[in-house]
């Protein structure tokens, strides 16, 4: 008769009740989930949807108002004049960029949105009529 091996803290185990431990793979992976709107079907507020694309916009436009007033400052002041003249378009554009990025991101979520729903009713349906 062979005597299972003890554990570090005293009890005994045979191997194959350790085999038999439940995995938390299922839990981790649902909880490490880059995009828990697949886990989870609560619905979210608008700010939660459009927080980033908002943030965005509103950055860029900061950024490109910034851009107007140095270019406007390169014509009133005469000290540093190049050095306006340079920062100015690149600061205009970097602030065009980001508004336009936001403003193009807001439908790409609202069709991922309609999609989403779109299968999510599909889902409901094929659940329906295949389970019988």
């Amino acid at each position: 008769m062979e005597i299972p091996p003890k554990s570090p803290d005293g009890s005994e185990k045979s191997p194959q009740s350790k085999e038999l431990l439940p995995s938390n793979t299922a839990s981790t992976l649902c909880i490490s989930s880059r995009s828990e709107s697949v886990w989870t079907s609560e619905s979210r507020s608008k700010w939660d949807i459009y927080h980033k694309p908002i943030i965005v916009m509103s950055a860029g436009a900061a950024v490109f108002l910034f851009g107007v007033v140095i270019i406007s400052l390169s014509c009133i002041q005469i000290k540093n004049k190049d050095i306006y003249k340079m920062c100015g378009p690149a600061f205009l554009s970097i602030g065009l960029m980001l508004l336009v990025c936001g403003l193009v991101w807001i439908p790409i979520i609202r069709k991922k949105q309609k999609q989403r729903q779109k299968s999510q009713f599909l889902q409901s349906l094929k659940s329906f009529f295949f389970n019988r």
